[in-house]
């Protein structure tokens, strides 16, 4: 591990088990920061933030001083139980549940904040968003929201959309589920980690449809007018061509209407070291020279 950082895993209980928050810190802290919580997408786990040797958006942050705190969704990553055919979370629950609890417990961490960065990679951003659309209340507590590949809609039309999201995930997925209660992406190689039927069954809808949960019917698309978004600040890659196309992403952000938002585009084309892809925009080795640098300015900034 790095020597500049330490990192340790929490086990926070939640239900019949405990959800996985990795917590990535400076070893020294010589001023009061703003703490960072940060959520995966689909098929994915908090992996995609740090590693044990020090890489990763959350490892640069200590290394510049910040902390965070990244969670692994209920049943991915080091999250107990594991998702079988009884354990089966919905994404309402990570809204409702996981997210406001998480951020309560960050802030019981940090007496002399009252405010948390939130980062979100590609549908966490998502999820983060409706936590923030639903509770008022969090709105106050929240100083930024960054989106890696963060989009509700997919609107970009090409045959590997077709073939991906509208064949695999709408229709293909739910098959496979049928085998195990889960899609066991990573045991055939489609992502880093599992994801629940309900989890999936409640993101189609909003793939393409209006902003209300499937579960209770709560409309997040209402509450954009009066809702006091932090400043925002949303990432994509020009070979991010389906899970987070560029036009997607810029969609997603003029959807929520912050009033103090950025939106850039990655790629070599706009001076980055890299043609980045859904992925390697948070985990290329080259970020910590690219657009991470850029980031660490503005949080700075902000503070």
């Amino acid at each position: 591990m790095h020597d500049e950082i330490k990192q340790e895993s929490i086990f926070f209980p939640y239900k019949q088990g405990c959800l996985h928050i990795r917590k990535v810190a400076p070893v020294n802290i010589n001023k009061v920061e703003k703490p960072f919580m940060m959520l995966h997408g689909s098929i994915s786990n908090g992996k995609v933030f740090y590693s044990e040797s020090g890489k990763g958006f959350a490892c640069f942050l200590a290394k510049h001083g910040f902390t965070s705190y990244i969670i692994d969704m209920p049943g991915r990553g080091l999250s107990e139980p594991k998702l079988s055919r009884g354990v089966n979370p919905s994404q309402t629950e990570v809204i409702v549940d996981v997210i406001p609890q998480i951020q309560q417990f960050i802030l019981s961490q940090h007496p002399d904040t009252k405010k948390v960065n939130w980062v979100g990679h590609s549908w966490g951003g998502v999820l983060m968003s409706a936590a923030l659309l639903r509770f008022p209340e969090l709105q106050k507590q929240v100083k930024t929201l960054v989106g890696f590949g963060t989009k509700r809609r997919l609107r970009a039309k090409s045959i590997k959309k077709f073939l991906m999201i509208d064949v695999f995930w709408k229709h293909i997925s739910l098959l496979m589920i049928k085998k195990q209660g889960y899609l066991a992406a990573d045991k055939y190689g489609l992502g880093m980690d599992n994801e629940s039927e309900f989890s999936i069954k409640n993101q189609i809808p909003w793939l393409s449809k209006d902003w209300i949960d499937p579960v209770d019917g709560f409309n997040y698309q209402e509450c954009i007018s009066t809702a006091t978004l932090p400043p925002c600040w949303f990432f994509a890659a020009v070979n991010d061509k389906v899970l987070g196309n560029p036009k997607d992403v810029k969609d997603s952000l003029e959807e929520l209407q912050p009033s103090i938002f950025k939106f850039t585009l990655l790629g070599k084309g706009k001076g980055n070291k890299q043609d980045y892809d859904h992925a390697s925009m948070l985990t290329h080795p080259d970020c910590t020279q690219d657009h991470f640098i850029e980031l660490i300015d503005w949080y700075q900034k902000a503070e």
